[in-house]
């Protein structure tokens, strides 16, 4: 007779108890008959991808884990909308609110925790909701429907992902922080500033070093008052202030209860029978709020529950990444240097990257990533395993040798695959091993889609898809299936069907693009609408209206918002040729307006910076010089030196080529940014080798260099030709440039697009001087119907009213209810 099985229940159906069930049911699928209780209506899903639900870049259907087949399919009792409301531990029945009653052997607590909401006047307004569940993302979805300003209180990795998410639902959204730099507990302040830069330029605003008092508004909420006296309107506040670990139902029963439930290394708990994980534990003093501890603790306790030998739980070293809209953020172990450690630091504002090494006695113990975070898998397993790093620090911050590098990207490569310990975490946010990975390779996987159902590596932030990949490739070899992904998560389509679906059907307006072509999301996200915005107005420049509602805050406001707020203006100013006329009227700009700051650019301009907003179109009159672009997708400078003007050693006169470059191609909206330089001799003091297209005069003539960057990823330019007049310069340059804006990726530089298309290819299409003149003509109808956006706002008052200073917020009505109660808080 076969052995009767124990009974198994697990209160909570979230990540980390249905991760030990799983577990569980790979050791000893017929040891336990399980039941599990869910408070929530739904089946097993991934808190991590709410905020891509929220923003419209995930379905509901997409971050389920565990479908209601999978709990069929594997015996298990699922009720769902049944919180559990006592636990009868010394018979051993737990007793649920629908009337539910069931007996155990074995229990896991798997509770979870409840967002925090801040126990000020005016908390419990209609209007008022955390950012936890999928309900919390209805409530937002319906808010932006209805409402225009949304205030998020928690400048954290959860309050910046909910902070995203209203944004792309069209929200005014201002996040509200206490700290002086926004995610403290992952980043250091530099790479958190350059974050708040990011986002800033998304249309993203922030409030920091602000303490909220009261929520104002009679039945709903309208705003908040701060300590300082200052308010903020708001219809929507978002409190994502951090979490509470969800010990009602543990101290009800008995259960011994600090912050969190505590538990032993094996994840016991003070009552016999009774486990916990996830985020309701405390283990050794902490609660963890990540996904890979939580796993971590899920999988030591369903060994236990099979019966297999296991260590225990020592605690987890954690590490955190990021992705908003394209930002890349990587924080491992201790980031803020002890006494004792010291640091190793790269960074790159301009391109937008920062690397940090914490390193103590030879030993790797922290690490922080911002903008290129390929390398953090392979760091934080340093972290974790204590290696001696001597002599390989610099190697690590920059990156791997180049011999590792020729395979692959980073972490990515081939050869720091190969040599991958089977027990590192490769997906962080669902805790899945290279052996995990490998596993499911021999186990017949041959694509990526294929591993993210079957471990879910990948199926989170995304972070990781080029190591599942690389691995894949070194395991499946010739069987890996290549499954086409499109531009973005709300379509199929790559850039080259999108463009010639909108060619052949004559489509004319984002909206209509996302429709006629099934978007998945009607509304489109940050990735696609600034690309489809782009594409049209490449395609149909006499006809197409720029959204401007698809473009980021930088490009709306024709000036970069700097980290406090204000803005940077920089005129144009041709070839970095000017006249003593023309300083002068800059300085007396700077006076009159009290710019703070005026420096000289890389690109030999002139930077006005700490202008506010209001004062933008003033600044622009008073200089009555065309705007130098120098916050969007478009022509930023074309650098010279004196050439043949003034140097001994000029052979040609590189200002004046410079200056005829900059006029024939300002206003030039393109993929990504674009800079030029003309260096007057081959000593090439304009650096116009690691240009995007750059010109070099030698004897006799000029050559055209294309594709050069000299940001992080440094590439010199290919030549492309030699030509004899200036024309054919002017000529060469319009063509490549137009052949780039209808060809290349959105965000993709020249750099990229001219190793992808390839040297050979862009030569073959130029040497066509019919198609050369057809490029150069096309450019030419395109800037010509162009007009500066300066000068446009500053003649026209509708436009203009957008920068006005907005009238001191009126009062919103505070009850004396809340009045007394913000007074009782503060006795309190």
């Amino acid at each position: 007779m076969a052995n009767k099985r124990k009974k198994l229940v697990l209160v909570g159906n979230g990540m980390a108890g249905v991760r030990t069930i799983e577990h569980l049911l790979k050791l000893a699928p017929d040891l336990y008959d399980i039941t599990i209780f869910g408070a929530e209506p739904h089946p097993n899903y991934n808190r991590i991808m709410l905020s891509s639900v929220l923003a419209g870049g995930a379905s509901m259907e997409e971050i389920v884990i565990n479908d209601l087949d999978w709990y069929r399919e594997n015996g298990i009792t699922l009720h769902l909308g049944q919180a559990v409301s006592k636990i009868d531990s010394d018979n051993r029945r737990v007793y649920a609110e629908g009337g539910i009653e069931v007996d155990y052997d074995e229990l896991i607590m798997a509770t979870g925790s409840n967002a925090f909401i801040l126990p000020i006047p005016g908390a419990d307004k209609e209007g008022v909701i955390g950012f936890r569940d999928i309900k919390d993302c209805v409530a937002m979805q319906e808010a932006s429907r209805k409402h225009a300003k949304a205030a998020v209180i928690g400048g954290g990795l959860l309050g910046l992902e909910a902070a995203r998410g209203l944004l792309n639902l069209g929200m005014d959204v201002t996040v509200i922080h206490i700290n002086e730099y926004l995610m403290e507990r992952q980043l250091d302040r530099p790479a958190s500033l350059m974050l708040q830069k990011e986002l800033e330029a998304q249309g993203m605003k922030f409030l920091l070093k602000k303490q909220t008092e009261a929520v104002l508004g009679k039945q709903r909420a309208k705003g908040l008052l701060f300590k300082d006296g200052s308010m903020l309107e708001a219809d929507l506040v978002v409190m994502a202030v951090g979490i509470r670990p969800n010990v009602v139902l543990a101290e009800r029963s008995g259960l011994a209860v600090e912050r969190g439930i505590i538990v032993d290394d094996y994840m016991r708990t003070n009552v016999p029978g009774i486990y916990s994980v996830g985020e309701c534990a405390q283990h050794r003093g902490i609660a963890y709020g990540l996904v890979a501890p939580l796993y971590e603790q899920g999988a030591v306790l369903a060994k236990s529950l099979a019966g297999v030998p296991v260590d225990g739980y020592a605690g987890s070293v954690t590490s955190t990444k990021l992705k908003v809209s394209g930002v890349d953020v990587f924080s491992g172990g201790i980031f803020v240097e002890p006494e004792g450690a010291r640091a190793l630091r790269y960074q790159d504002e301009i391109e937008g990257v920062y690397k940090k090494l914490v390193i103590m006695e030879n030993k790797l113990i922290g690490a922080v990533l911002f903008g290129e975070t390929g390398e953090g898998a392979s760091l934080f397993s340093l972290i974790k395993s204590g290696e001696n790093i001597a002599g390989r620090e610099k190697e690590l911050l920059l990156g791997l040798p180049a011999d590792a590098l020729a395979s692959g990207s980073g972490g990515g490569s081939t050869a720091r695959l190969e040599a991958m310990p089977v027990d590192e975490i490769v997906c962080g946010c669902n805790g899945v091993s290279k052996g995990d990975i490998v596993s499911a390779i021999e186990g017949g996987c041959t694509s990526l889609g294929q591993i993210k159902g079957c471990t879910k590596a990948s199926a989170s932030c995304g972070g990781c898809k080029p190591l599942v990949e690389g691995l894949l490739q070194i395991y499946a070899g010739d069987d890996v299936v290549t499954v086409k992904e499109g531009i973005c998560g709300c379509t199929a389509l790559s850039r080259d069907e999108i463009v010639a679906e909108i060619k052949r059907m004559g489509l004319k307006t984002v909206k209509e693009v996302m429709n006629v072509l099934e978007w998945n999301n009607d509304e489109g996200c940050s990735k696609c609408r600034p690309s489809l915005n782009y594409y049209l107005g490449m395609l149909f420049p006499a006809e197409y209206k720029d959204e401007k509602e698809s473009r980021f805050a930088n490009e709306r406001y024709h000036a970069n918002i700097q980290k406090d707020g204000t803005y940077s203006v920089i005129p144009r100013i041709y070839g970095g040729v000017t006249s003593p006329t023309e300083l002068k009227r800059i300085a007396e700009v700077a006076e009159k307006f009290d710019v703070p700051l005026v420096k000289f650019t890389g690109g030999q301009r002139l930077d006005l910076l700490g202008v506010k907003k209001e004062d933008l179109p003033g600044v622009w009159e008073a200089l009555d010089m065309p705007s130098g672009h120098g916050y969007g997708k478009a022509l930023r400078t074309v650098k010279t030196c004196v050439g043949s003007t003034f140097c001994r050693f000029g052979t040609q006169d590189a200002m004046g080529m410079g200056v005829r470059l900059e006029k024939a191609f300002e206003r030039m909206n393109a993929p990504a940014k674009v800079k030029l330089a003309v260096s007057g001799c081959p000593r090439n003091c304009a650096e116009a080798t690691v240009k995007d297209f750059g010109v070099v005069a030698v004897d006799g003539g000029w050559e055209l260099h294309v594709g050069g960057n000299a940001g992080i990823h440094v590439r010199a330019t290919d030549l492309l030709c030699f030509v004899k007049t200036d024309d054919e310069v002017e000529e060469w340059a319009s063509a490549f440039l137009q052949y780039y804006r209808e060809n290349a990726t959105w965000n993709e530089r020249t750099a990229p697009w001219v190793e992808r298309v390839g040297l050979d290819h862009v030569k073959q299409v130029l040497s066509d001087e019919a198609e050369r003149k057809a490029l150069h003509l096309r450019l030419r109808d395109t800037l010509d119907r162009t007009v500066d956006p300066w000068k446009q706002i500053v003649n026209e008052p509708e436009l203009r009213k957008n920068f006005e200073r907005l009238p001191a917020a009126e009062v919103l009505s505070v009850s004396s209810t809340d009045r007394n109660g913000s007074k009782e808080e503060e006795s309190a």
